[in-house]
């Protein structure tokens, strides 16, 4: 019996049986594509690897050029020490009389000033509204303009309209307003100060009001003023109703009744004294809350406080002529038929007073109270009487 072709006897005899191929079984992958494949993938990682670098040196080279470009502004402007000395561009500012008190406080701890300083008087105008006799300050201080500062504190309604070229143009300081026998005249004449203080230059400073005149040219009220070793404002201790009689129990132990002072209200001050002004939360609290009308506050604050923290640098006069003979509450008003020779005799010869510690009888170098129309005669007047 013959066996089957293609039976699995034929396997049992050793001999390879004839199978047809169904599919093609896997090629191995081409050895040339796989290296060209990992060539592409290797530049792909080196081109990314550059890129990052590249990135990120370019922004740390801008960055350096944006650091180096908001340095550029401080090396132009040099901060040197006439930017810290230079006086304000502009008087006017938002700073709250918190800010503002805090900031003209400021002191420096050595006295010798490391640059050449020309002291300047600070003159300080506490008004209503308009100045009339602005035309004669103006012929005044002709001609020592790096010598004097002006400050003008009136009623915030007021718009003053002085033309660019006189001298009062733009000096008026940020104001709120002041009632006479109110702690807020004391405010006005303290931002006055604090004003007046951001100019390192100020060192004496005067208060004026728009009744006031000179009765001496520039010269001789600066050498006046400058050589002298005592501020003038007066501090006296005055017996009766309009003087202790306005002290109130209640300010001891700050105040005591031997403390308390009466003066003017019209001061000339160092700068010294100016800045314990501004800086004063002691004595304040106690003015504001009990010297209320009838105890008028602008009479006795400043002497009292002034008499109690530095009286040896007080000379307790005024500078500030007035004449009180008319009686009432108020000095007399001098109108244009008041101006004439034997009314500037009166007031040039109205006694002798102390100049540092020697006496003299050159008083008095401003004076009040001068109505508006009393200025054209006061022009008139005032190459003869006054030097200027």
């Amino acid at each position: 019996m013959q066996p089957r072709v293609g039976s699995f006897g034929s396997l049992e005899e050793g001999k390879e049986p004839m199978v047809r191929t169904i599919s093609q079984s896997n090629r191995p992958f081409p050895l040339r594509l796989l290296q060209f494949l990992l060539l592409l993938l290797g530049l792909g990682i080196l081109f990314s690897f550059l890129s990052m670098y590249a990135s990120r040196f370019l922004k740390v080279q801008s960055e350096i050029s944006v650091v180096q470009s908001r340095f550029q502004p401080c090396i132009q402007d040099k901060n040197t020490i006439a930017s810290w000395i230079k006086p304000p561009a502009n008087i006017l500012h938002e700073m709250n009389d918190t800010e503002l008190f805090w900031r003209g406080s400021f002191v420096p701890q050595i006295k010798e000033y490391p640059f050449k300083r020309t002291p300047k008087i600070a003159f300080m105008f506490l008004t209503r509204g308009p100045l009339p006799m602005a035309p004669l300050w103006e012929r005044f201080f002709n001609g020592n303009e790096k010598l004097y500062s002006i400050y003008v504190h009136s009623l915030p309604s007021y718009q003053p309209d002085f033309p660019s070229s006189s001298v009062f143009y733009g000096r008026q300081i940020p104001s709120q307003v002041a009632e006479w026998g109110m702690m807020s005249m004391c405010d006005a004449e303290r931002r006055l100060l604090a004003n007046a203080l951001l100019d390192i230059s100020n060192e004496f400073f005067v208060l004026l009001s728009e009744a006031c005149i000179p009765l001496q040219n520039f010269s001789i009220i600066y050498r006046y003023i400058s050589r002298s070793r005592y501020s003038f404002i007066g501090s006296f201790d005055e017996d009766g109703p309009y003087g202790r009689g306005r002290y109130d129990e209640r300010m001891s132990p700050t105040v005591n009744l031997t403390d308390w002072r009466k003066g003017s209200q019209w001061f000339e001050i160092n700068r010294k004294l100016a800045v314990d002004i501004v800086r004063d939360s002691l004595y304040y609290p106690k003015f504001e809350q009990f010297c209320r009308p009838a105890c008028y506050v602008d009479e006795h604050y400043f002497p009292t406080m002034l008499s109690i923290e530095s009286p040896e640098l007080l000379a307790n006069r005024t500078l500030t002529w007035v004449d009180w003979s008319r009686g009432g509450a108020h000095p007399a008003t001098f109108g244009k038929g008041d101006i004439n020779e034997e009314f500037f005799k009166r007031i040039f010869n109205s006694g002798e007073c102390f100049y540092n510690n020697q006496p003299t009888s050159l008083c008095y170098m401003f004076a009040r109270k001068f109505a508006p129309n009393a200025l054209d005669h006061l022009l008139e007047y005032s190459s003869k009487f006054f030097g200027f």
